[in-house]
């Protein structure tokens, strides 16, 4: 019989499995992606990583799910660090313009993953629905914050600044959807 696996090796497979999933979903597709490349990705043999996960759905679930926690938390670090509550929904942007940057940016993942699975997967549609009722109330939270209702027209040019500069490749877009929240903000 084997050993079993320490509580800190199991947390680690788990970790490396999900970083793998995510970098090879996000980068190339989840229906383009076998779980053999998961299992190379990871180093894990696949009767392991059945054991994390039941199904190749369960393992894009459990994904979506990690990235929108660091992803939502990450932009929250950054908007935080703005005192003026009108500055802080412009730090948004600013934040998503950065994001854009990046090396290897392919746009929202929820998009793209909703684009590939949302109407065949049950599962995958609520969580990419989560992420997005998620945002939304953060961008809410903070809109109300300024003393303005303009939240819809906030989170609609975030979402269309991301989905904008996933198509295009331009990282600009954030500029341009930054100065028009800031005129819906009357801070123009």
């Amino acid at each position: 019989m084997p050993a079993p696996i320490p509580e800190e090796r199991h947390r680690l497979d788990r970790e490396a499995l999900l970083d793998a999933a995510e970098e090879l979903f996000y980068g190339r597709g989840v229906q383009a992606v076998g779980m053999d490349q998961v299992r190379t990705a990871s180093g894990l043999p696949l009767k392991r990583i059945y054991r994390f996960f039941a199904t190749k759905e369960d393992l894009l679930v459990a994904v979506l799910r990690r990235r929108d926690q660091r992803w939502r938390g990450d932009l929250a670090a950054h908007v935080d660090q703005a005192a003026d509550p009108r500055e802080r929904v412009l730090a948004v942007f600013d934040w998503l313009g950065q994001w854009f940057a990046q090396p290897g940016f392919r746009g929202c993942a929820w998009v793209n993953v909703h684009g590939e699975l949302g109407a065949s997967s049950d599962a995958v549609l609520a969580e990419v629905r989560s992420h997005k009722r998620a945002f939304h109330s953060q961008i809410t939270s903070w809109v109300r914050a300024t003393g303005t209702s303009v939240a819809d027209p906030v989170f609609l040019l975030a979402e269309g600044a991301i989905v904008t500069a996933g198509i295009s490749g331009d990282p600009a877009v954030a500029g341009h959807a930054r100065a028009a929240a800031a005129t819906l903000l009357g801070t123009a």
